[in-house]
This record gives structure tokens, sequence and C-alpha cells, in this order.
């Protein structure tokens, strides 16, 4: 029991260090490049939109601390990078609606335990759409542009970790099938992003 005791903190840990610059590659790029071709903006409001519901879900439930402390921080840098896509891609004054509702989203959500339950079993297929986007985005273009596979193989690497720490601690279903369903998206997104990147290289 020592040594799952020792390896559940190591995976809690990682997991914290991962989630801190876990977005940074992406966001690097595009400052890099002044452009946000290649990145979903749609993708990404799904995904912030995914980790709020699942960061109240874990705090209405009390679970313990460092089973989803990497959300803030998840969700402060994908606000960060919504920032620069809507400033490279369209008007920052795009954005002022979009803060509105995840705001008014976070209080709506645990108005009742039924509102809450139902939005983390909806979380799932939110987080998962998301994905499809980012998926459908480079196979419609067939160009990764300045999508990070760093990114997406870190976010991979973080949802092993959780499936592992939820399996140890809360062992919750309807959580377990998110972060089952999120790995495998990852890393499709992850070999889509390198195999696009791998074409356009080639017929540059």
């Amino acid at each position: 029991m020592e040594y799952q005791t020792e390896l559940l903190v190591f995976a809690n840990w990682s997991t914290l260090l991962v989630c801190m610059v876990l977005k940074f590659p992406q966001i690097v790029s595009i400052m890099a490049a002044r452009s946000a071709e290649g990145v979903s903006l749609n993708s990404v409001l799904l995904e912030i939109t995914g980790f709020i519901v699942f960061l109240r879900y874990q705090i209405y439930y009390d679970y313990p601390m460092e089973t989803y402390l990497e959300y803030p921080m998840l969700i402060a840098q994908d606000a960060i990078l919504l920032l620069f896509i809507f400033h490279y891609c369209a008007s920052l004054k795009n954005a002022m609606p979009y803060a509105g509702i995840f705001f008014a989203m976070w209080n709506l959500l645990v108005l009742h335990k039924w509102i809450i339950d139902l939005a983390l079993n909806l979380c799932t297929v939110i987080s998962a759409s998301s994905k499809f986007l980012q998926l459908q985005y480079l196979w419609q273009t067939k160009d990764s542009g300045n999508a990070s596979a760093l990114t997406w193989a870190l976010a991979s690497y973080t949802c092993g970790t959780r499936i592992f720490t939820t399996l140890l601690t809360t062992g919750d279903n309807a959580v377990l099938l998110r972060f089952v369903v999120m790995l495998i998206l990852n890393i499709w997104v992850t070999v889509a992003i390198l195999k696009y990147r791998k074409k356009t290289k080639k017929v540059d």
C-alpha cells in the first residue's frame, strides 16, 4: 500500500506541475506566429466550459483538493489563450459576452444538486465535442498550422494520471468516464497535429 501512496503523490504533483504550463506551448506558438491558424475557437470555448463544470462539481462534493487543483490554472490559461485567439481572429470586444456567460454558469450550476449532476454528465459530452471540433478543423484544413502537439500530449498525460488518482481516491464513475474519453481524444488530436504538420512540411 505504501507504493500506491507514493505513486498517488507523484501522480497528483506531476499533474499539477504539468498543468501549470500545459497551455504555454500553444500560447507561445500563437504569439510567435501572430496567428491563431490551426486552433479552433469553438473547441477552446467548449473546453473551458467543460473545465468550469468539472471544477464546480469537484468543489460541490468536497472532493480532495489535490484531485482538481490544476483546473483553476487550466481555466486561467484557456482564458489567456482565448484572448489571443480573439485578438488575432476577431475582436477582443467579442470576448466580453463569453466572460459574462461563464460567470453566470459558475453560479447557476450549484442552485440544485440535480443541475450539477446533470452538468457533469453533459460535461463529458461537451469536452469530447471540443476535441472533435479541433479534429474537424484539422481534417478540413489538412494543416495543423500553429496547433501545439506538445500541449495536447501533455493533456494526454494529465488524463492518464487523473484516471489513476480517481481510482485510488473518489472512485467516481462519471469522473473516470470523462478522463478515459478525454485521454483517447487527446491522443487522437496529438496524432492528427503531427500527421498534418509532417504533410505540410513535405509539401513545402
